[in-house]
């Protein structure tokens, strides 16, 4: 699998590329030869930490683009687009567009010592970590930016049908990713475009740490985990490698567990 699309001009999007299952996902598939254009959106104080996680990237001779900006603007979005088209010239083409963006509410539903869950909690959630990836996946398929064979993949959890404390909206913003995702791989399918979700397991990344009582989670997991160790974000991005791979053409529309079994006890 090593430098799989060396040399080929093909380019992997990644939304939510600087931190946690984004960035290994980008470290990972510059590995196999593919040229990386990430978005995030981050503090300047955070910057020089996120440039030497970047040179990582560029260090397996690709080309790098990345831009600080707002993902979910649409002004921002056809900002990021034109420069893009005019990085890939009349060859370059996107192998794979991956949805990694984890910007949602974080409240619960009742509470007489916190602020709880509103309405527009829920439409926040929902725009930012589901609706966003068909705005993309639109976006660029209408500017013929897409690869002939290219391979869409999202990020989701367990939360998409558990129950957890303050977790409603992002559940909610999950079950819709799903749902769109899956309408992705029918409606965009005859255009030789795949859409999949992993569903990783309990993965201690930033966004993570951000969820109340993580930590009580976190040791949750440890127990169930058949291999007694949490998911990392390297396990995430060697799937997604994966499923770039020509032989992953035949996958469409699944949602894939990848948490060493800990989604079955």
């Amino acid at each position: 699998m090593t430098e799989e699309f060396k040399d080929k001009n093909y380019w992997a999007v990644i939304l939510g590329g600087s931190s946690g299952l984004g960035l290994a996902t980008a470290k990972k598939l510059a590995e196999l030869g593919l040229n990386i254009c990430v978005i995030h959106r981050d503090r300047k104080s955070t910057l020089p930490a996120i440039e030497e996680e970047f040179d990582q990237i560029e260090a397996h001779n690709v080309d790098f683009l990345s831009f600080n900006m707002d993902a979910l603007r649409e002004e921002k979005r056809t900002e990021i687009i034109d420069n893009l088209k005019e990085k890939l010239g009349n060859t370059g083409k996107i192998k794979t567009l991956i949805h990694s963006i984890a910007k949602g509410n974080l409240k619960p539903m009742i509470s007489d010592e916190k602020p709880t869950l509103k309405n527009d909690d829920f439409h926040l959630t929902i725009e930012s970590m589901a609706i966003s990836l068909y705005d993309w996946a639109r976006h660029l398929f209408s500017e013929k930016l897409f690869a002939d064979d290219t391979r869409i993949i999202s990020f989701t959890s367990e939360g998409n049908q558990k129950a957890w404390e303050n977790y409603a909206a992002v559940s909610a913003a999950k079950a819709a990713l799903e749902a769109i995702t899956r309408n992705i791989a029918l409606e965009f399918a005859p255009y030789g475009i795949r859409a999949n979700c992993i569903q990783a397991g309990v993965t201690d990344t930033a966004s993570f740490r951000m969820i109340p009582d993580s930590e009580t989670l976190k040791a949750h997991s440890l127990l169930r985990n058949p291999s007694g160790r949490l998911t990392t974000p390297e396990d995430v991005a060697n799937v997604v490698a994966l499923l770039c791979l020509k032989e992953a053409f035949w996958i469409n529309g699944a949602v894939i567990p990848v948490d060493g079994g800990e989604h079955f006890r």
